[in-house]
């Protein structure tokens, strides 16, 4: 994986303009609307891959800032990777970003929860799943179906990407590592309990995957 390597949205799965957010009592309005907060997230990371000065240093202010609150404008689910923490590839500071990581960018009801609580009660309105080149969980889970301990539980639940990206043009691994963002992406969109009709605004939530590297 290259240091310069740059986000590709490669798919609008399910890019929800015409949804919006299951209302929580006390969500708050939103900060920035899911096309402002993914173009602030495709200039933070033109950032990162040309190597600029970065604007997502923590400073004691902004630490003072969000010692008691925090308002993060977009949700990343992620791998564990050690090499794709999302705030440095995004290039974005304390309380600008709520997480969700784990090996092959999964997703479990622990992680659907948190996805919940950050639309509901932070007010996040955009949602990215983002893959990444050479992800040792796609890897494992396209050598084989089988992997001791825990470790089975993600090559078990990557093989649906995997017979998925089968036949497909290219790289193999590539290949898999997008199918796999999509089946993430679709899955989030269908068990999460966030989505009803929306004309449009600041309020609607969207949700894509990305590759990154």
């Amino acid at each position: 994986m290259k240091t310069t390597s740059k986000l590709t949205l490669f798919a609008t799965v399910a890019c929800l303009s015409g949804a919006a957010l299951v209302p929580a009592a006390d969500h708050p309005a939103a900060s920035l609307s899911a096309s402002e907060a993914l173009a602030r997230l495709k200039e933070g990371n033109l950032r990162f891959a040309t190597s600029e000065v970065s604007q997502g240093k923590p400073t004691a202010a902004r630490r003072a800032e969000t010692a008691s609150t925090q308002h993060p404008f977009a949700i990343i689910v992620g791998c564990a990777d050690s090499r794709i923490p999302p705030e440095l590839v995004f290039d974005q500071n304390l309380g600008d970003l709520f997480v969700v990581r784990s090996a092959g960018n999964l997703v479990d009801d622990h992680a659907l929860g948190s996805i919940e609580y950050a639309v509901a009660h932070l007010g996040a309105r955009l949602i990215v799943v983002l893959g990444h080149s050479r992800c040792g969980a796609v890897m494992a889970a396209l050598e084989s179906d089988h992997a001791p301990g825990h470790i089975q539980s993600l090559v078990r639940d990557i093989q649906s990407a995997i017979k998925a990206a089968k036949g497909k043009r290219g790289d193999a691994l590539a290949a898999a590592i997008s199918e796999n963002a999509r089946e993430v992406a679709d899955e989030i969109k269908a068990k999460a309990a966030l989505w009803r009709p929306c004309r449009g605004g600041a309020d609607c939530l969207r949700h894509l995957c990305s590759r990154y590297g």
